[in-house]
C-alpha cells in the first residue's frame, strides 16, 4: 500500500515538473498545495531538491544544442556570446539569493496570503506584456545583446518572491525588452540551468544539518515525477507560446491565485 505521504511527494513532484518551465510560478503552486495539503519538509529542502529533476529536464532535451553551443564557443563569436550572457544573466540571482536567502526561506516562503496575491498581480502583468509588448527585435536567443541579457537577469532576481515566477518574471522582461515570445521562452529555459542547479546546491549546503534520511524516499519519487513532467512540458511549450503567446497562462494564474486566496479568507489552513 502507498502511504500518503509518497502520494503526497507524487503530486508535488508532477506539479513541479508541469510549472516549472511555464509563467506561473511552480514554488508558489508547490508552497501553496504544501500548505492545504499539510504538508512541509525541514527547510523546505524537499521543494528546492525535486526542482533538480526539472533542471535535469531541460538539460535532457537541450543537451544536443547546449553541448553543440559549449563546443563551438572556442571559434564562434556568437556561441561565445551568447554563454557570456547567460551567465551575466544568472550573476543578479546569485548576488540577490546569497544575501537575501535567510529571509527568503523564513519568510517569504512561509506567507501563503503573499503567494496567492503574487500570482493573481503576475498573472494581470503576464496579460499586459503578452499583448502590449513593443514589436520585437530579437527572433534568435543567440542574437540577444549582452545589456538585454543582463536585465532579464535582473528581472529573474523579482522571482525571489515566491509567486513571482521565475520564468514569468524572465519571460515578461523579455518581451518587454524586444524579444520575441518563442526567443523569451527559449532563453528562460537556458537560464534556468545555472539558475535552477545553483539554487539547489546552495540550498542543500545550508539546510545540510536538518536533512531528514527518512524523508529521502519521498524526495526520490518527487525528483522522479518532477523530472518526467519536465521533460513533456519542455518538448511542448515552445511551439505553444510560438502560436498562441502567454494568455492562458495569465489567466490559469490569476484563477488559482484567487482560489487560493478565497480558500486563505476562508480560514481554510490546510490538512492536519
Amino acid at each position: 500500500m502507498v502511504e500518503p505521504t509518497t502520494l503526497v511527494a507524487l503530486f508535488l513532484g508532477l506539479l513541479e515538473g508541469l510549472t516549472e518551465f511555464i509563467p506561473v510560478s511552480s514554488t508558489g503552486h508547490l508552497l501553496l498545495a504544501g500548505h492545504f495539503l499539510g504538508f512541509h519538509s525541514a527547510g523546505r529542502t524537499f521543494e528546492v531538491v525535486i526542482q533538480l529533476g526539472a533542471v535535469l529536464a531541460v538539460l535532457t532535451v537541450y543537451a544536443g544544442r547546449l553541448f553543440s553551443v559549449v563546443r563551438a564557443a572556442p571559434r564562434d563569436p556568437l556561441a561565445f556570446r551568447f554563454l557570456v550572457a547567460v551567465l551575466l544573466a544568472f550573476l543578479p540571482a546569485v548576488v540577490v539569493g546569497v544575501l537575501a536567502h535567510g529571509f527568503i526561506k523564513t519568510v517569504l516562503f512561509e506567507t501563503p496570503i503573499l503567494i496567492a496575491v503574487m500570482l493573481v498581480v503576475g498573472g494581470i502583468i503576464l496579460l499586459f506584456a503578452d499583448r502590449m509588448a513593443p514589436a520585437p527585435r530579437y527572433n534568435d536567443v543567440m542574437e540577444l545583446p549582452l545589456n538585454v541579457a543582463l536585465k532579464i537577469g535582473l528581472f529573474q532576481c523579482l522571482a525571489m518572491i515566491p509567486g513571482v515566477s521565475r520564468s514569468g518574471s524572465t519571460i515578461v522582461g523579455a518581451l518587454l525588452l524586444g524579444t520575441g515570445k518563442r526567443a523569451a521562452a527559449e532563453f528562460s529555459f537556458f537560464l534556468s540551468m545555472p539558475t535552477m542547479a545553483g539554487a539547489f546546491a546552495y540550498d542543500l549546503y545550508k539546510n545540510r544539518d536538518v536533512l531528514d534520511p527518512g524523508a529521502l524516499g519521498e524526495i526520490a519519487v518527487g525528483f522522479a515525477a518532477a523530472f518526467i513532467s519536465g521533460v513533456v512540458v519542455v518538448r511542448w511549450v515552445l511551439g505553444y507560446v510560438s502560436r498562441h503567446g502567454y494568455a492562458l497562462f495569465g489567466w490559469w494564474r490569476i484563477i488559482v491565485g484567487s482560489l487560493a486566496l478565497a480558500a486563505l479568507t476562508a480560514g481554510w489552513a490546510g490538512v492536519r
